[in-house]
């Protein structure tokens, strides 16, 4: 991603560098640079549409550069993100569990951790959010369903889930 950075900054750089050159009398050059042909051969013609156009293109051109750079993308296969438009998709969106779901899910990893769950195995065991399961946990502990405790060795707040 980094590469393709830098290959914008370079040909906005030269964008700018060919349209500084259209105030000599080469109007256009960084139209033509950037993919316009039809209006690079007016502007090189009108000397840049008597320097009008040729000004007002000075504050087009970082979008004259992101329209080439995403025809060249797509002309590619390959979307403005850089992910190839054609590849099958192998993964399908992860769902994760809500509300009462959630629940469930943190009751189960707590039964499987022998009644004790810190935030992070809940998160892992889930796919939830840090703040989804810190949340649903506090939830369960305002509700009388779980204490809160810390571990003795690394202090971490754990939830006993004294049911279980």
């Amino acid at each position: 991603m980094n590469l393709e950075n830098n290959q914008q900054k370079d040909r906005l750089l030269v964008s700018y560098i060919l349209c500084a050159v259209g105030f000599f009398g080469l109007g256009g050059l960084h139209r033509l640079y950037n993919g316009k042909i039809g209006t690079g051969l007016l502007w090189l013609c009108t000397f840049g549409l008597f320097y009008i156009g040729q000004t007002v293109d000075l504050l087009l051109i970082p979008n004259m550069v992101d329209e080439y750079e995403r025809n060249l993308r797509l002309k590619a296969g390959v979307s403005p993100l850089g992910v190839p438009l054609n590849q099958t998709v192998v993964a399908s969106q992860v769902h994760r569990p809500t509300g009462n779901q959630l629940m469930i899910k943190l009751i189960e990893a707590a039964e499987n951790k022998g009644g004790i769950l810190t935030v992070t195995q809940g998160v892992k065991f889930t796919g939830a959010s840090f703040a989804e399961v810190e949340a649903t946990l506090n939830e369960m502990y305002k509700s009388g369903y779980v204490k809160i405790d810390n571990d003795p060795n690394t202090g971490a707040v754990i939830y006993h889930f004294h049911e279980l």
